[in-house]
C-alpha cells in the first residue's frame, strides 16, 4: 500500500479536504484506484453529537457511520463508498485501547500513549486503507489520509508520531507528504509572504515528518521569486512547489493540480511511475467551463436553523448546485433563518422579519432542510404552508418531511395541537412520534441511521419517476422521529400522499401533493449520495419544477 498523507499549517480552514480530494482525483485519472482516510483529533468518537455550528454538517455513510464533513467531498470527488472506520478519532483510538486493556490483552504492562495508542492508530491505517471501496476486489493503489487540525496542535501529537513511525516502517517508497500551508498578501506591503510557511514546515520536520510537496494557498498565483524562496527555506524542490490559488469553482482544484504536474511528483515520490498513465480529466475540465460559463440562475430559498453556517448544510447545497448544473443553471441560495419568519420575531425584530419574508417570497422554489430540536419550527411550518398555498415547489428533507406533515394535519385536518413528540412529548395530537429503534437515554448513535430501502407505493409518483421509474430506492438515513403510522390514512384522505414506505409499510419514507406542481418530503438524506453529474432526483424535481421544466422531464422518462 503506498500512503499519500496531507497535512495543515499556519490557520485552519485551508481547504485540506479539498486538496486531499482532488489529489485523489488525479492519481485515480492516472489510473489508479485511491481509498480515503480522515483522521479528526478531537475526542468525540464520531461527529453523531456534535453541533452543525461547532463543527459543520455531519456527514452519514451507508453503514451509518456518523462522520466528519469531509468524507462527503471524498465520495463527492472520487465516487467512492466509505466506511465509519475511514473517519478515525481521537476517541476512537482512545477507547480501543482502553477496551483492550480491561480485557488484560497488555498482559499487565503499562499502557502508555507511546507505543500503545500509537500501534492502535498505524494498525487502524493499515487495515481500512486495504478495504476496497469503489466497488471492485481488492485493495486499493494509494491511500490518502488527511490530517485534520494544523501542525502544533496537542491533540494531534499521538497522531503526527504515529505516522512518521508508519513512513519509517512501510518506507520512502510507499510513504509521500503533502502539506497545505498559507501565503498571505499584507495589505500594506503588497508581498507575498513565505515567513508562515516556513515556521509551519520547519514544525513539521522536528517532528519528524518532511514534506516531500507543499501546496499553497494564496489569493493570487505564486510569483517564481516566491516558489525559490519557498524552496530554498523548506527544503522542498520548486517543481513541487504546488499553488493552489483562489479558482471559481472547487472543480478546478484537481486541474490545478493536473497541470502544475502533481500527479509526476507525487508519482515519482511513490516510485510508481511505470504502472500509471498521464491523467485524464476532460469530464472535469467541462464541468468546471460549464459552470464558469452558466449565466441564468434559479432563486431557492433555504429554510433552516443554521443558516449562520453554510458548511452546516454543505451535501444540501452540493446537491444542489449538482441538480442546478444538469439544468444548466447557477443556484442562488436565500439562506433564511427559519425564526425570523415566526410572529414573534414581527415584533422582537421586525426588520429581519420582514427581510426574511421578502426573500422567502421572491425564491422560485422553497427547502426545509433536516435539524433537531424545535428552534425554529414554527417558521418553517410558516414556509411549508405559503409554498403548499402559493404552489411554489417545496422539498422537505427529513425534519422538513416532518413540517409539512404537522402543516398539513393543522391546516388542512383542523388538528390544531398537531405536533411531533419531539417538540411537545405531551401533545394531544402526535402526528409525529419517536419510533422504536433507538435508545431514549444515550444520544450517540440511536437513530435510524445508513442506507436503507424505500419501496414506491405506486409508479405513477412523481418520485419513482424521477428514480428512473424504479420500485424502489436506497438512501442514507438520520433521525429518530418519524409520522406516526396512525395518522396516515386521515392524512391520505385528505389529499395528501404517502408514496414511498419502508418494507413493513410502517415507516413512512416519501410523501407527495398530487394537486400540486412539486411537493415532496422525503424521510430520508438524498443529499448524502449526490455526485457530480450525477444528481439526487428529489433535488433535481425540485430545480426542473421551480424552472417549469419537470414535466417536460418526466415525459421523456
Amino acid at each position: 500500500m503506498k500512503y499519500v498523507l496531507v497535512t495543515g499549517g499556519v490557520v485552519s480552514g485551508l481547504g485540506k479536504g479539498v486538496t486531499a480530494s482532488s489529489v485523489g482525483v488525479v492519481l485515480k485519472a492516472c489510473g489508479l484506484r485511491v481509498t480515503s482516510i480522515k483522521i479528526d483529533p478531537y475526542l468525540n468518537t464520531d461527529a453523531g453529537t456534535m453541533s452543525p455550528f461547532e463543527h459543520g454538517e455531519v456527514f452519514v455513510l451507508d453503514d451509518g457511520g456518523e462522520v466528519d464533513l469531509d468524507l462527503g467531498n471524498y465520495e463527492r470527488f472520487l465516487d467512492v463508498t466509505l466506511t465509519r472506520d475511514n473517519n478515525i478519532t481521537t476517541g476512537k483510538i482512545y477507547q480501543s485501547v482502553i477496551d483492550k486493556e480491561r480485557k488484560g490483552d497488555y498482559l499487565g504492562k503499562t499502557v502508555q500513549v507511546v507505543p500503545h495508542i500509537t500501534d492502535a492508530i498505524k494498525d487502524w491505517i493499515q487495515s481500512v486503507s486495504i478495504i476496497p471501496v469503489d466497488g471492485k476486489d481488492g485493495p486499493a493503489d494509494v491511500c490518502v489520509i488527511e490530517l485534520g487540525g494544523t501542525v502544533g496542535d496537542i491533540e494531534s501529537m499521538p497522531f503526527i508520531e504515529a505516522l512518521r513511525q508508519l513512513s519509517y516502517s512501510v518506507g520512502q517508497d510507499n510513504f509521500c507528504i503533502i502539506h497545505v500551508s498559507l501565503v498571505p498578501v499584507l495589505g500594506v506591503v503588497g508581498e507575498q509572504k513565505t515567513k508562515p510557511t516556513q515556521h509551519s514546515v520547519r514544525e513539521l520536520r522536528a517532528l519528524g515528518l518532511t514534506p516531500h510537496l507543499l501546496a499553497c494557498r494564496s489569493a493570487k498565483p505564486l510569483l517564481q521569486s516566491t516558489k525559490e524562496k519557498l524552496s530554498l527555506f523548506c527544503h522542498v524542490p520548486a517543481g513541487n512547489i504546488l499553488n493552489i490559488h483562489d479558482v471559481p469553482n472547487i472543480w478546478h482544484v484537481p486541474l490545478l493540480l493536473q497541470s502544475q504536474n502533481a500527479h509526476e511528483a507525487i508519482l515519482k515520490q511513490l516510485n510508481f511511475q511505470i504502472i500509471s498513465r498521464p491523467p485524464c480529466l476532460q469530464e472535469w475540465t467541462e464541468r468546471a467551463e460549464t459552470y464558469d460559463n452558466l449565466t441564468d440562475t434559479v432563486k431557492i430559498a433555504m429554510v433552516g436553523k443554521y443558516t449562520g453556517l453554510a458548511d452546516s448544510y454543505l451535501s444540501v447545497t452540493k446537491a444542489l448546485l449538482h441538480a442546478c448544473i444538469a439544468c444548466s443553471l447557477k443556484p442562488s441560495i436565500e439562506w433564511i433563518a427559519a425564526s425570523d419568519l415566526e410572529d414573534t420575531a414581527e415584533k422582537e425584530r421586525p426588520e429581519e422579519h420582514l427581510a426574511a419574508w421578502v426573500k422567502l417570497k421572491s425564491a422560485a422554489c422553497v427547502l426545509v432542510p433536516g435539524g433537531f430540536g424545535d428552534r425554529g419550527v414554527l417558521g418553517m411550518i410558516l414556509a411549508a404552508k405559503y409554498a403548499r398555498e402559493s404552489q411554489v415547489p417545496y422539498l422537505g428533507i427529513c425534519l422538513g418531511m416532518q413540517i409539512s406533515v404537522i402543516e398539513f394535519a393543522r391546516s388542512i385536518l383542523g388538528l390544531k395541537r398537531a405536533n411531533s413528540t419531539e417538540f411537545d412529548s405531551e401533545t394531544t395530537e402526535p402526528v409525529v412520534i419517536f419510533m422504536p429503534e433507538g435508545s431514549r437515554t444515550h444520544m450517540g448513535s440511536t437513530m435510524r441511521l445508513g442506507s436503507r430501502t424505500t419501496f414506491f407505493q405506486t409508479p405513477d409518483c412523481i418520485t419513482s419517476k424521477l428514480y428512473r421509474n424504479s420500485r424502489f430506492v436506497d438512501e442514507r438515513h438520520r433521525h429518530r422521529y418519524e409520522v406516526n403510522p396512525e395518522i396516515v390514512d386521515r392524512i391520505e384522505d385528505a389529499g395528501l400522499k404517502f408514496t414511498g414506505k419502508d418494507e413493513s409499510g410502517k415507516r413512512m419514507e416519501v410523501l407527495e401533493l398530487p394537486s400540486h406542481p412539486y411537493y415532496v418530503g422525503v424521510q430520508f438524506h438524498p443529499e448524502f449520495k449526490s455526485r457530480p453529474g450525477k444528481p439526487s432526483a428529489p433535488f433535481l424535481g425540485l430545480i426542473l419544477a421551480a424552472t417549469g421544466k419537470l414535466q417536460k422531464y418526466l415525459n421523456k422518462l
